[in-house]
């Protein structure tokens, strides 16, 4: 329990550039897993493919908060409000 919760620290030190990294990260690795299914492979290694690029989604995805923090996702939220209220202003003129 104390090696998770030492991974936890370092993992809030880093700076909001490497949370930024980690959620790109985590939409390729989704997108990855999903996209593999169109391979002309087994079934078998359809599945393992799906679970590891999966795993790494998640891994990412988990991680990408914990680098962020409730501060970091805010600021994200707020950034992709702004552009999406601003396209739709200047889609209206």
């Amino acid at each position: 329990m104390d090696s998770i919760k030492r991974i936890k620290v370092w993992l809030g030190t880093l700076s909001y550039r490497s949370g930024i990294i980690a959620v790109i990260a985590c939409v390729v690795f989704y997108v990855i897993s999903f996209t593999q299914m169109l391979l002309p492979i087994s079934v078998a290694a359809k599945g393992a493919l799906w679970v590891i690029f999966f795993g790494l989604a998640k891994t990412a995805q988990y991680s990408a908060i914990i680098i962020l923090g409730k501060a970091g996702i805010e600021s994200l939220r707020k950034r992709s409000f702004l552009r999406n209220c601003l396209k739709n202003r200047d889609n209206l003129s």
